[in-house]
């Protein structure tokens, strides 16, 4: 049989690995707070990296890495976590090779076939054999785990252990994208350094470093919720392009085109399309929570497509139909993940959630007329 070769689960496709992230952007405060832990002499041997997915949490966690490793028999007390690129410690951190670094992430699954679902209690058990075995060596040690909300139980109970009783010069940086998965005592072992969305400046800054040709920084930070793993995503399968065909197929509201409504929905259909259905199924949802937020606030976001913002206003005028397509939003995103669970047929569920968009502008119109 042949081997498999599996993708790294930590890495989004289109974008460079984070380990080869140079730069980080947009996080100098929770930068700012490691440091200080740092020269301090606070440094925890937890450290618990938070935010929404994809706005560097595992960028700055390799950072972190790369800091501590390298200030062995160092002189000066370091200004910043940034390392040289030609640093021994930096090079073998780029080739995997480096004897005090070991990386906690899903592996393959029990055939060799695929990723594992999950981070199995075995490779938690590797990582704590990896401590025992290098701990002849002294020095510091770290350990990098991403993602902390991928450990299954009994692989989460395993590194409870760990953070409860740490080996002497270990330390921890466990990446988490909902740390409320997390065991409590987990994440009350670790001090966290949380990281928000990105501002669309330090969003175009990132994007270019990733190599991403960015041309609407504004509507990749407000579709993609400020994080550029979200925002690489959208320009891989043209989501900017599915938003402005989106915002005009709803401008027909409340008399919808169906032709545009079905050549919407067949854009998410047939076989290696799963990621562009998931995707406008998530743009749908998006436009839905920015008209409720429209209507509920009165006042209107950033556009993110042209003719965007005459949309919001004319369809949530009020709290009162901001009410309505919070609920709308609510109602289809279970119809959504209900009909991905029984494998309805694609172009049929979004379809139905186009309708169902139709018939709630058609009732606002009557009621609010």
């Amino acid at each position: 049989m042949a081997e498999v070769t599996l993708p790294e689960p930590d890495r989004v496709e289109g974008a460079p690995h984070p380990r080869d992230t140079r730069i980080l952007f947009g996080h100098d405060r929770a930068e700012a707070a490691f440091l200080d832990a740092f020269h301090t002499g606070r440094l925890h041997h937890g450290w618990l990296i938070t935010g929404p997915r994809g706005v560097g949490k595992a960028t700055l966690a390799w950072r972190i890495a790369r800091f501590l490793l390298a200030q062995e028999g160092g002189m000066f007390p370091p200004d910043s976590l940034e390392v040289e690129a030609d640093h021994p410690v930096a090079r073998r951190i780029a080739a995997l090779s480096e004897p005090r670094l070991f990386l906690l992430r899903r592996g393959a699954n029990a055939t060799g076939s695929a990723l594992s679902a999950d981070i199995r209690v075995d490779e938690v058990r590797k990582m704590k054999s990896f401590f025992t075995l290098s701990a002849a060596d002294g020095g510091r040690r770290v350990a990098i785990v991403d993602a902390a909300d991928e450990l299954a139980p009994a692989g989460a109970n395993a590194l409870l252990k760990l953070l409860e009783e740490p080996p002497p010069g270990v330390t921890l940086i466990l990446v988490s994208h909902q740390p409320s998965r997390l065991l409590p005592t987990i994440r009350s072992r670790c001090r966290e350094l949380r990281l928000s969305a990105l501002e669309p400046a330090a969003m175009q800054d990132a994007l270019v470093q990733a190599g991403a040709a960015v041309e609407d920084p504004v509507a990749l930070a407000e579709l993609g919720g400020g994080s550029v793993g979200e925002a690489v995503r959208l320009l891989n399968l043209d989501g900017l392009v599915l938003y402005r065909q989106l915002v005009d197929l709803l401008g027909t509201l409340p008399r919808l085109d169906r032709g545009r409504a079905l050549a919407l929905a067949e854009a998410g259909t047939g076989r290696g399309n799963e990621a562009r259905f998931d995707l406008i199924v998530g743009l749908i949802d998006r436009l839905l929570a920015r008209m409720a937020r429209a209507g509920t606030l009165g006042a209107l976001p950033p556009e993110a497509a042209k003719g965007e913002s005459d949309l919001l206003e004319r369809l949530s005028p009020t709290p009162r139909a901001a009410l309505a397509w919070a609920e709308l939003q609510q109602t289809l995103g279970h119809r959504a993940r209900q009909g991905k669970a029984v494998n309805l047929d694609p172009a049929a569920l979004l379809m139905d959630m186009v309708l169902k968009i139709d018939e709630t502008a058609a009732t606002l119109a009557r009621t609010c007329a």
